[in-house]
């Protein structure tokens, strides 16, 4: 940490405790430096940022005035810090939110002005990070419309087109919170039509217009309770719960996902794992489960089960029979050959 850091962060330490004396023995454990450093970031703050700063001399420490606010003047970050912001400033620019990149372009120009001062070299430092979006869709046009009507406490009238039936029909909605999961974006809202709760996609709203009509408010806890107790975006009271056995090999990778807030893990005697995961809809559960392969067994409940197979010999038909296509094409890579 230089000297720069030192004084920014013994200003934070300080401005968390206001009138309370940190002891020097205190700030050398925080800020990992000697007593005389400790004296020369006091100095620091004190001469060259006008902190109101006393040294209480009897218990041997700083503190500040508590009759003053005072905050170090201007946008400051350690190093660390700096470098960090500059990693979510790129994933911000790499949404597909073009929204956020005008709003955030004055934002962007001063951290990059203080990388620079910093000794940061940007295009070096912006090539170096590879930001990787898996399966991601566009948020869709509406996106502003939805957390702006979210922000006023506002209703919402969408033309949404459902991927399930392929149908789309106009809904007034009571937006409750925007969900930002595996990379796409769900507006969680009080459907008027269906006198429930439904998890909308973003990218799925062809039209978005507010309403000057109060939400219909539903609590922070009963939201949880329908939408965050099942297993991902499928909404809705647990209904079963799974037991899945993994092996070995894929216990290294599988312990470290959060799949469920509820889930449980129990390690075997052999070195695999044993997850239990509530949820409400099986759709995306059977998708996770497929990502193992044979690496996975579902326990149970019979039908978890029973789907699971049933996915497996479907995948596997398509390999076992051999379609007029794929003889053509084999074929054609003989007849190359010779």
């Amino acid at each position: 940490m230089n000297a720069y850091d030192r004084a920014i962060k013994l200003h934070r330490l300080l401005a968390a405790r206001r009138t309370t004396t940190l002891t020097v023995d205190e700030l050398t454990d925080e800020l990992e430096c000697s007593s005389a450093t400790v004296k020369r970031a006091a100095r620091r703050l004190r001469e060259e940022f006008e902190a109101p700063l006393i040294h209480d001399r009897e218990r041997g420490g700083y503190r500040y005035d508590g009759n003053e606010m005072f905050e170090v003047p201007g946008l400051w970050f350690t190093a660390e810090e700096l470098s960090a912001l500059l990693v979510l400033d790129e994933v911000l620019a790499n949404q597909p939110l073009g929204l956020l990149a005008e709003v955030l372009a004055p934002l962007r120009q001063r951290l990059d002005l203080i990388a620079r001062k910093r000794g940061i070299r940007l295009p070096e430092f912006r090539e170096r990070l590879r930001l990787l979006r898996m399966a991601a869709r566009d948020a869709g046009p509406h996106f502003a419309c939805v957390a702006d009507a979210l922000a006023h406490g506002e209703r919402l009238i969408i033309d949404y087109h459902a991927r399930s039936t392929d149908r789309m029909a106009p809904r007034e909605v009571s937006p409750q919170r925007l969900t930002l999961y595996r990379d796409n974006w769900y507006l969680d809202a009080w459907c008027h039509l269906r006198q429930e709760l439904r998890t909308f996609a973003l990218d799925r709203i062809i039209a978005a217009e507010r309403v000057e009509r109060p939400i219909h408010v539903i609590e922070a806890a009963a939201l949880d309770q329908v939408l965050a107790t099942s297993y991902g975006i499928f909404a809705g009271e647990p209904s079963a719960t799974a037991r899945l056995r993994f092996t070995s090999t894929a216990t290294t990778w599988v312990a470290a996902e959060q799949w469920h807030p509820r889930q449980r893990d129990e390690i075997t005697a052999d070195g695999g794992l044993i997850r239990i995961v509530p949820y409400h809809r099986a759709d995306e559960l059977i998708m996770d489960i497929l990502r193992f392969g044979a690496d996975v067994e579902v326990l149970g409940p019979a039908s978890l089960r029973k789907a699971v197979r049933n996915r497996l010999r479907a995948a596997a038909d398509q390999y076992d029979t051999k379609s007029s296509v794929s003889i053509i094409e084999n074929r054609r890579i003989q007849r190359i050959r010779i």
